[in-house]
């Protein structure tokens, strides 16, 4: 079972919890779920087209969404907030405005907060963009593996997994490859395992990269 589904939903209610947080009558859920997604690459987008960092990183490792009837709470938790925290506050107002008008969110306010969290290379989604800066920059994938693992041994981690698959190399037959560092136990529900499933458009065509990280047992 550990291997056939996503780790994250997988372990809802134990070591996970949702990041998207309200209620909703059965008859809106649809369309406040699709507003989610749509805050989530509005800033996504925002962030990648403003923040200019040497080593391509969005940074962004997940974003939270509490909603009450009268405001939308949006916590934005990056590694490396140094764009929206140095123009502070003139970036983060805009942003909210911004994403108001994308909305068009006449009763409620937007509220939008950035925390940065302490080991960006402890998170999934964070060390696959990385490795997709590397892999567009034509380093071998066995290095850019490698380097990723090192990264993470850095941090408070216990294990971590990474998988590429696709025309690796540029190879004529799509393959998979991947390494693995440690204890990564996806079958016990009490042990905390952060996922990313990261897409990254090559010169050879589009690869996939899973990224598993074993942080502790709950």
């Amino acid at each position: 079972m550990g291997q056939k589904i996503n780790p994250l939903g997988f372990r809802l209610g134990t070591t996970q919890s949702h990041h998207s947080m309200w209620f909703a009558q059965p008859k809106n859920y649809s369309e406040d779920l699709q507003k989610d997604q749509k805050i989530r690459d509005y800033i996504k987008n925002y962030v990648q087209k403003n923040m200019k960092i040497s080593s391509g990183l969005e940074g962004i490792a997940y974003i939270e969404i509490q909603k009450r009837i009268d405001l939308i709470q949006i916590i934005i938790f990056m590694g490396f907030p140094k764009f929206l925290i140095e123009s502070k506050p003139r970036k983060t107002e805009e942003l909210q405005m911004n994403v108001q008008k994308e909305l068009n969110c006449v009763n409620r306010k937007i509220n939008i907060a950035i925390r940065r969290i302490s080991n960006p290379y402890g998170n999934p989604k964070i060390l696959a963009e990385f490795i997709a800066g590397q892999l567009k920059n034509r380093v071998s994938f066995r290095k850019a593996m490698k380097k990723a693992i090192e990264l993470t041994e850095q941090t408070d981690t216990k294990g971590i997994k990474v998988q590429i698959a696709g025309r690796i190399d540029g190879k004529e037959i799509a393959r998979v490859e991947w390494i693995r560092e440690g204890r990564v136990p996806l079958q016990t529900i009490r042990a905390k395992i952060d996922y990313c499933s990261y897409t990254v458009g090559t010169i050879y065509g589009v690869l996939g990269i899973k990224i598993w990280i074993f942080v502790d047992d709950k």
